[in-house]
């Protein structure tokens, strides 16, 4: 294992993530690389300064006072008659701090929708290095293909009873992306179907797993790493396809692949 693989490697063994055998392999070269060791340590001392600071602060009780003493007090209206009497609106502690309350709610409700935002994106990120990281661990070992052929009528079968949905196996070897099988692999905790490719020296991993929210046709794309990756649900499905080769050439591999998909693939 060189620099480059632990660099992907090393914030999975951070987490807990990675199985028994990449473990060691990842334990070994840190054993072996000053410079690796050192990033582990810097990352291990970042997170424990995130989690032991007190970002938290609290209003002093002395601002709720002056708020209070700077409040008009309540007095008589002076009697205006009926026909021009105009009613003024004179804030109270009550109406104020009622008023206040309700923007809390508000402020409230908006910091929940943001961080509701902040924890997807998180996610995605997640499962995003998730993808390239299996996709690695796939070039290093013997493990690219439990089912090694270039027959889709192979392929797609294999995966029945293994997985809570049946993925789309499709042959694009004209097109000049090469089928050469499939094997089982895990996607944010849940098993899922890794479809293999080749173009020319490069492998292209499409990992296939259910998706329980709404479809994204859309694709995004970004890089990590050094590979590419592009990311869309569609069917109940979610799909990342990764790989080295450049962004072009994956972008082409996913739009060949879309178009020969079946109109609505579903979970079986």
């Amino acid at each position: 294992m060189n620099c480059s693989e632990s660099e992907v490697l090393i914030h999975a063994l951070l987490d807990g993530e990675l199985d028994a055998g990449h473990s060691r392999e990842v334990e070994a070269h840190l054993a072996a690389c000053a410079n690796c060791t050192a990033k582990l340590a810097a990352f291990r001392q970042m997170r424990q300064a995130m989690t032991d600071a007190n970002l938290r602060e609290k209003a002093p009780d002395a601002l709720r006072r002056r708020i209070e003493a700077a409040l008009p007090a309540p007095g008589p209206a002076a009697e205006v008659p009926s026909e021009s009497r105009v009613i003024a609106f004179r804030p109270s502690r009550r109406s104020f701090f009622g008023g206040f309350a309700a923007g809390a709610v508000l402020s409230s409700a908006i910091a929940a929708t943001l961080l509701v935002a902040v924890v997807r994106d998180d996610q995605a990120q997640r499962i995003t290095g998730e993808v390239v990281s299996a996709h690695l661990r796939s070039l290093q070992g013997k493990h690219l293909t439990d089912v090694e052929t270039s027959d889709q009528h192979t392929v797609k079968p294999w995966f029945n009873g293994k997985l809570d949905v049946a993925p789309p196996v499709i042959d694009l070897t004209a097109q000049g992306f090469t089928l050469i099988g499939g094997r089982l692999d895990d996607v944010n905790g849940e098993a899922a179907a890794a479809i293999v490719y080749r173009r020319r020296e490069h492998v292209i991993n499409l990992f296939i797993a259910a998706n329980p929210g709404a479809d994204h046709p859309a694709e995004t794309s970004e890089t990590r790493h050094g590979f590419n990756v592009r990311h869309w649900t569609e069917g109940g499905l979610a799909f990342w396809a990764v790989s080295d080769i450049n962004a072009a050439e994956l972008k082409e591999f996913c739009e060949k692949l879309k178009a020969a998909m079946p109109a609505s693939p579903s979970p079986s």
